[in-house]
């Protein structure tokens, strides 16, 4: 019992010695200036200027047109679903010797030689109300739709549309399968007149989202119906500047990138701040824009 006591008394004073220096040298330490340390931090933080630019995509509106491969593949599937499938109650449905009874007859019958017989592609006469357009669908003429208690279907729109073949990229319409980014022509830092997205500088107390949508709006107009993916950007890039360029600019320049998508309108710029716009897939952007710059972008850009 008297060691025990012992050793607990050792094992105190022990840890008193240990913790006296600490004590003494904390109490003589003095604690930094306000002052100096503020001056210190300013002194050592540069000064930076920010611009959010808005990367506006135009989603595809036509689904891409299937490889050869895929082709294969669906005539396959095709095929085997047709081989298993049961015959249609075709007197069930309709009337025997109707013109409804014949259409369905003759539509399956060019079903059945697509699915089985030779080329996808067959030669159809378009003579008659027994023309077929380029589906393979059998074109009634207007009295016998309203015979058959139907409204006249009208053929659908081309897949490619008048802006591809006469290059007009400021057409929305245009490479309907393809993503598509606004692209414009303005003034840079140096005053020089380049391609890039839209952008402009932040306000005091204003965020990175609501300055891309302020400045897309005093670059592009008002016309358009833009919805901004998110509060957070999804690249930055930083121009290497001489030193006399950041002197007259106050500092460092950092661009944020943001994503948004257009849902409605067309660009109306005002021929001031921008003189040029385009609507450019990701190829057709690379050769318009300065390197380090689409060094910077290249990666949040659709390949497709």
């Amino acid at each position: 019992m008297w060691s025990r006591n012992v050793a607990s008394v050792c094992r105190h004073r022990t840890r008193a010695c240990l913790r006296a220096p600490s004590r003494s040298l904390a109490s003589v330490a003095e604690a930094p200036s306000p002052l100096a340390s503020s001056s210190t931090s300013d002194a050592s933080t540069p000064n930076v200027v920010l611009n959010a630019a808005v990367i506006l995509n135009r989603s595809p509106i036509l689904t891409r047109t299937p490889t050869l491969f895929e082709r294969a593949y669906y005539a396959y599937q095709s095929r085997i679903r047709r081989a298993l499938f049961n015959p249609f109650p075709t007197d069930f449905y309709f009337k025997t010797g109707s013109l409804l009874e014949k259409k369905f007859a003759k539509e399956e019958k060019l079903r059945e030689r697509e699915a089985f017989g030779g080329p996808w592609m067959l030669k159809r006469r378009k003579t008659g109300p027994t023309a077929m357009d380029e589906d393979g669908i059998l074109i009634a003429s207007t009295d016998q739709m309203e015979n058959m208690g139907e409204e006249p279907v009208d053929p659908p729109a081309p897949r490619i549309h008048e802006a591809d073949k006469t290059g007009d990229v400021k057409s929305l319409d245009r490479a309907g399968e393809r993503n598509l980014y606004l692209l414009v022509r303005a003034k840079d830092h140096t005053g020089k007149q380049v391609w890039r997205f839209p952008q402009g500088g932040l306000q005091e107390g204003e965020f990175l989202h609501q300055a891309a949508l302020r400045d897309l709006q005093a670059e592009c107009g008002v016309n358009m119906d833009t919805w901004i993916v998110g509060k957070k950007p999804i690249a930055v890039y930083q121009p290497s500047l001489p030193e006399s360029t950041k002197k007259a600019l106050g500092g460092e320049l950092y661009t944020f990138f943001l994503k948004a998508h257009i849902l409605a309108g067309q660009v109306r710029p005002d021929g001031k701040n921008v003189t040029d716009f385009a609507w450019l897939t990701k190829q057709e952007i690379e050769p318009r824009v300065e390197k380090d710059y689409w060094a910077s972008v290249k990666d949040i850009l659709s390949d497709f």
